[in-house]
């Protein structure tokens, strides 16, 4: 509607919106600390369990401990750096997608800030025709899953990672 709008020059946007558009738009905004707060909340769960877990090399999440740039982290975004982390799953590429098969209430998809939660494994997928040095030279592990977590009830999610965790570790 904005290329439009300019087109016609009409410089009042919301001239060239429908009142339903208008409406969710406004009612989502309205929602939005909420919602990212939940967001953050159950990032800083799996987090948490994903450091907990045996299988896992690694989970890449600047509000943890062992993150470069916590500290700053900590400065900056007092109330969360968001909904994305990263983690190196022992066993490389077959692993990792062993472990997106048996996901069930992750989706498998490569975006990220959906309202439900989404895993993606690079090596697998995005990047599956890269070697081994090209990953490292890019920064992506063959076990790097990336995940992008929901609204959902926490312990669902952290259940759900276990259960694939424990599958793709046989």
């Amino acid at each position: 509607f904005i290329t439009r709008a300019r087109k016609e020059g009409i410089r009042d946007f919301g001239a060239c919106m429908s009142p339903t558009t208008a409406f969710y738009i406004l009612q989502g905004l309205e929602t939005l600390p909420l919602r990212m707060q939940k967001h953050v909340d159950n990032t800083r769960t799996v987090a948490q369990f994903l450091v907990e877990q045996d299988g896992i090399d690694e989970v890449v999440y600047p509000e943890l401990g062992t993150h470069p740039d916590h500290a700053m982290t900590r400065d900056l975004m007092p109330r969360g750096v968001g909904a994305v982390l990263a983690f190196n799953i022992a066993g490389g590429r077959e692993s990792g997608r062993k472990f997106i098969e048996s996901l069930e209430l992750f989706s498998h998809l490569a975006n990220v800030g959906d309202a439900k939660s989404l895993v993606i494994h690079p090596a697998s997928t995005t990047h599956h025709r890269m070697s081994r040095d090209d990953l490292t030279i890019a920064g992506i592990g063959e076990g790097t899953i990336r995940l992008s977590v929901g609204l959902e009830d926490p312990n669902d999610l952290t259940e759900d990672l276990r259960q694939a965790l424990k599958r793709s570790q046989r």
